[in-house]
């Protein structure tokens, strides 16, 4: 839906709430009109109802604005003598004209003075659990999220297992484009397996102001542009067009930003003609083969432990060893084990056509030169580079895009040239040769871009071995995801901080019960 739409959509609710309250207004010493005014008719309400005046701020918020309507229909009958537990039943299933039924056929009385105190003990409950989901969901969603690593395209920088809070404000907090969807999930409500949200109607891109750009080598976490799913990380029977913020969450490093250029030569990253320097952090990692000379035993079971190998395909032939997913580190200490004669690092040559945009002779290890698009900037179209841009022109940017022969058509006019509407990024894992990033799918938009990590709170090696196999890397928690030199974890200074507290709450407890004895 269109801003306009929406602008009609919330008139006409002005409208509706008007006709079916405006008595209810009169009852409570206000005037008939005021309930009728666009935001001020909320403030009003609040006052009527005695309630804080900020809660109408709240009900502009997505999501959260589900929880607060049926909250406030239900303090509104309560403040007009309906108490009973079918009068608030009927408030949230009629989704508030049961309001209007009461302001015109009962008799009403104002109870400006009402206990604020919920009539029972489940209603205190279920009021408790609202405004538990309402906070929760407010910082969920424009603050802090929690995510886990489920893969290890950016294995050594992040772990496999490993949880992160990520910052929704840093780059700007978006609001949700699905307004009518479950708190606290993603696509799917858990066990049922069935969508968590509804399509229509939906809320246009806006991002809050940010904390500062994305900067090359920033690890993000977007939602992943190819996604077509019907669930994450299993193959669907047909395509499943989602919502952009419903699309399955994905966490890389950012290559390139808006306005570089980007090659990649053997393996080697180049940004605008320059060998791209990753952070001391960062752990790039490529597939190697090893020559053996048959006859010193080898134990590859030792080597991957030796060394920390997370994959390793093995032996290919008597005298060749294949590894995958190594860091510099270890392969500087695999070229001292004895009987390893030679260590090389695998460089594709062939031709890969599922590599962005499936029409060069690309692989994941040679690529580019490639443009990332910038928001106001203008590139020439031919039919060579459209390949590169298609994608932007028809699905992210909404055109409509047609291609007869030679001839470019963007809205049903003849192009020779494109100017971009937002900005693009490229996204990488540091796992070279295992990882589904911007090589197979091209550009990330910027109204898919989630948030920044920024901390590691829990770490659990064997995440998907079964709980039996568990085990914590102590190491890890509570450690900051970027930053200069190596991570250094802060649980210690947790735990000190947690005793301290209860330290303190033990003897102010204890004060205070002898003062009162």
């Amino acid at each position: 839906m269109e801003i306009s739409g929406w602008l009609i959509f919330i008139l006409l609710v002005q409208v509706i709430h008007g006709i079916g309250t405006w008595k209810l207004y009169v009852k409570a010493g206000r005037k008939a009109w005021e309930s009728f005014v666009p935001v001020y008719n909320g403030i009003v309400l609040m006052q009527i109802i005695n309630r804080p005046k900020w809660w109408i701020l709240l009900l502009f918020i997505p999501v959260i604005n589900l929880f607060l309507f049926p909250i406030i229909w239900i303090e509104t009958l309560r403040t007009f003598g309906k108490k009973s537990t079918v009068d608030m039943v009927l408030g949230v299933v009629t989704l508030g004209f049961y309001i209007a039924y009461v302001n015109y056929t009962q008799e009403t009385t104002y109870h400006a003075n009402r206990d604020l105190t919920a009539p029972n003990k489940t209603m205190d409950t279920l009021g408790s659990l609202s405004f538990a989901i309402v906070v929760a969901t407010l910082v969920h969603t424009y603050f802090i999220q929690p995510y886990t690593i489920p893969t290890s395209s950016l294995e050594k920088s992040l772990l496999v297992g490993d949880f992160l809070f990520v910052s929704k404000f840093h780059y700007g907090a978006r609001t949700p484009m699905t307004p009518i969807a479950a708190p606290m999930v993603h696509d799917t409500l858990p066990i049922i397996k069935t969508k968590s949200y509804l399509a229509k109607p939906s809320l246009p891109y806006f991002r809050f102001p940010a904390l500062q750009k994305i900067e090359r080598n920033d690890i993000v976490v977007f939602n992943w542009p190819a996604d077509t799913l019907f669930h994450m990380y299993k193959a669907a029977d047909k395509r499943y067009d989602k919502p952009i913020d419903k699309k399955t969450n994905y966490v890389k490093r950012c290559t390139a930003i808006p306005g570089d250029k980007i090659e990649i030569k053997e393996g080697i990253i180049f940004i605008n003609g320059k060998e791209s320097i990753l952070p001391e952090r960062a752990k790039p990692q490529y597939s190697y083969k090893v020559a053996w000379d048959g006859k010193t035993p080898v134990d590859l079971d030792y080597i991957k432990k030796e060394l920390n190998i997370t994959d390793a395909f093995g032996q290919i032939a008597k005298d060749t060893l294949i590894f995958s997913a190594l860091p510099q580190a270890s392969v500087d200490r695999l070229k001292n084990i004895p009987g390893l004669t030679k260590v090389e690092r695998i460089i594709h040559k062939e031709t890969d056509k599922s590599i962005f945009p499936g029409t060069k002779d690309w692989n994941v290890d040679n690529l580019g030169p490639i443009y990332i698009p910038e928001a106001g900037k203008t590139v020439a179209l031919n039919k060579e580079n459209l390949p590169l841009y298609k994608k932007i022109i028809g699905e992210y940017e909404g055109n409509d895009l047609k291609v007869n022969g030679d001839e470019i058509r963007i809205n049903g006019q003849v192009a020779t040239s494109y100017t971009f509407k937002q900005n693009y990024y490229w996204m990488m894992g540091d796992n070279r040769h295992n990882s589904l990033d911007s090589r197979y799918w091209g550009f990330v938009p910027a109204d898919h871009i989630v948030g920044k990590p920024i901390f590691i709170w829990m770490s659990i090696d064997g995440i998907n071995d079964g709980i039996k196999n568990w085990s914590i890397r102590w190491d890890r928690l509570f450690t900051t995801v970027s930053g200069d030199g190596q991570p250094k974890s802060y649980f210690q200074y947790f735990l000190i901080a947690l005793a301290a507290y209860f330290a303190f709450d033990y003897f102010r407890k204890k004060k205070k019960n002898k003062e009162e004895a």
